[in-house]
């Protein structure tokens, strides 16, 4: 449909939103209800009828009137669930991961006594490391380690925890208070032969420990109980505590069964870290005296012996080998001659 250059301003108006001048319907009379938007743009007419006029009027269309690409074509945006709705599961994923972490991964011990001061304070809180245990990781000598009690150590019996303490130190974000657990640091373990005379300073295998880097100002290494040597079973470990003075270690359980040894199954793991107080931050590593060079001088002169032999052995058998083949040799040589 061509459309002129009238603006329709000089004829009459027709009806608000109409062209002046409608091409003739069937019939030579107007279409009813063509608006000028509709006209101008050669689209076919979208509103007839008394609907029409009722918008002319200047009402308004619902959305579900409108068509083609109108509102309820749309994608609705999705309504957001509320904060309080979510909360719930929030607070059951933290609760979950909690207790994957504190079973499998670390939990955090209250240190109670004064027994490793000054390296671990009372009221301090210590993160020990459960993972590497699971792939059969064993304690290590200068090690801080967690143990459970192994009987007849700790005569006091453990407060009894309220049951808010009780869930929190189940999911692992307290400490336990009802585990009689203790925290020594690792002098031996098994193979080792360790020893300490009054006046003098521990030996491990022979070998004279450092130990000022750790030991609590003012203590002896075992003036108040000195020991040894005591040969440490296989799978077990001998303990003391860096406060010499005020620690009652492996040295003051030796007539219980085991001697003042641990077994490794009852270590729950190695304290790695102090995250609290938050003026005591800091991370607990083995002391350097315990990578000196010959602390296994034991087991490598346990096996001294039978490799020094096997090395002797070695030759005469390669020797006497070499003799029986060539006299072998000789003797069919020998009969082959004869024939």
């Amino acid at each position: 449909m061509a459309v002129g250059a009238r603006s329709g301003r000089d004829e009459p108006e027709k009806g608000r939103g109409q062209l002046a001048d409608p091409s003739p319907g069937p019939g030579g009379t107007p279409a009813p209800g063509v608006t000028e938007s509709a006209a101008v743009r050669g689209d076919a007419p979208q509103v007839t009828g008394a609907r029409s006029a009722d918008n002319a009027e200047g009402d308004s269309v619902d959305d579900d009137d409108t068509v083609d690409g109108g509102e309820h074509d749309r994608p609705q945006p999705r309504k957001q669930r509320s904060f309080w709705k979510e909360l719930p599961l929030l607070v059951g994923i933290a609760l979950v991961l909690a207790l994957l972490i504190k079973t499998f991964l670390v939990q955090a011990f209250s240190i109670p006594s004064e027994s490793m001061m000054d390296t671990l304070k009372r009221g301090d809180r210590v993160l020990v490391d459960k993972l590497t245990p699971w792939f059969g990781s064993e304690p290590e000598r200068g090690e801080v380690v967690v143990f459970e009690d192994p009987g007849g150590w700790l005569n006091e019996p453990a407060p009894e925890p309220n049951p808010l303490q009780r869930f929190l130190s189940f999911i692992g974000l307290m400490p336990a208070a009802d585990q009689q657990n203790l925290i020594k640091r690792v002098i031996a373990v098994g193979g080792d032969t360790v020893e300490c005379k009054k006046g003098g300073k521990v030996h491990v295998n022979g070998k004279t420990l450092d130990e000022t880097s750790y030991l609590y100002p003012g203590s002896t290494p075992c003036d108040d109980e000195p020991f040894g040597p005591v040969k440490v079973p296989d799978g077990r470990i001998w303990v003391m505590g860096d406060n010499r003075q005020n620690s009652l270690d492996s040295r003051y359980h030796q007539e219980l069964p085991g001697e003042g040894t641990i077994s490794n199954e009852k270590v729950v793991g190695r304290a790695v870290f102090v995250p609290w107080p938050l003026d005591r931050w800091a991370t607990l590593p083995v002391p350097d005296t315990f990578d000196q060079p010959g602390l296994s001088a034991a087991a490598a002169a346990a096996v001294g012996p039978g490799a020094l032999g096997l090395a002797g052995a070695l030759p005469l058998v390669l020797w006497r080998r070499r003799r029986l083949t060539e006299a072998a040799g000789e003797r069919a040589l020998a009969r082959l001659t004869a024939r």
